[in-house]
C-alpha cells in the first residue's frame, strides 16, 4: 500500500541515489502540430542513459510530499502554485526499485487532489521529449501535451539538445 505524507522542514530527507534519478532512454517523442493540436509518437533511438541532477531548491511556497511503500520512501513530488494560478509539479522522482508499481501515479493523483483542494484551475508540469515513460504516465493520468520549447535547454553549458514538453491537467 502506498502512503503519501508531507515532508516537513526538519524531517530527515529521503536519500535518493543516482540510480533513482537515472533513466534509460530507448525512444524519444516525435512531435507534430496537426490542425492546431500537438501530436506525438515514440521514435526509437540508440539507447543511452540520462541522469537528472538532484535539485534540493524549493520554489517559494512549495510543498514536498513523499510516497512510502511498507514505511520506506519510494518517491517524491514537489508542488507549488504557479504564477498563472495552476498548481505546478516541479519534480517527480520514483525510487528505481519502485518504478512501475503505481508510485508515480499515486503521486500525480496526489498533485491533482492537492490542486483541487486549493481550487486551482489545474496542474502543469514540464518534462523532456526523451523521458517517454514519464510522458506516458502523465497522459495516463489525464494530462494533455499543450506546448513545447526546442530551445529551453540550449542555454546550458554544455547545451542539451532536448525538447521541453509542457503538460496540463484540467478538470
Amino acid at each position: 500500500m502506498i502512503q503519501i505524507h508531507e515532508h516537513k522542514a526538519g524531517d530527515a530527507a529521503p536519500r535518493w541515489s543516482a540510480a533513482d534519478r537515472r533513466l534509460r532512454v530507448e525512444s524519444e517523442l516525435e512531435l507534430a502540430l496537426v490542425n492546431g493540436c500537438i501530436t506525438h509518437r515514440p521514435r526509437a533511438v540508440r539507447p543511452y542513459e540520462k541522469t537528472y541532477a538532484m535539485d534540493d531548491r524549493h520554489a517559494p511556497g512549495s510543498q514536498v510530499f513523499v510516497a512510502h511503500v511498507h514505511e520506506r520512501p519510494a518517491g517524491e513530488i514537489r508542488l507549488s502554485h504557479a504564477w498563472n494560478g495552476y498548481a505546478c509539479i516541479h519534480q517527480l522522482l520514483v525510487a528505481h526499485h519502485h518504478r512501475r508499481q503505481g508510485v508515480g501515479s499515486a503521486l500525480v493523483q496526489h498533485a491533482v487532489a492537492w490542486s483541487q483542494a486549493r481550487r486551482r484551475p489545474g496542474v502543469m508540469l514540464e518534462t523532456q521529449h526523451n523521458n517517454v515513460a514519464a510522458c506516458r504516465l502523465y497522459e495516463a493520468c489525464g494530462f494533455q501535451l499543450c506546448g513545447f520549447d526546442a530551445a529551453l535547454y540550449q542555454g546550458l553549458s554544455p547545451p542539451v539538445h532536448e525538447v521541453a514538453l509542457f503538460w496540463y491537467w484540467r478538470p
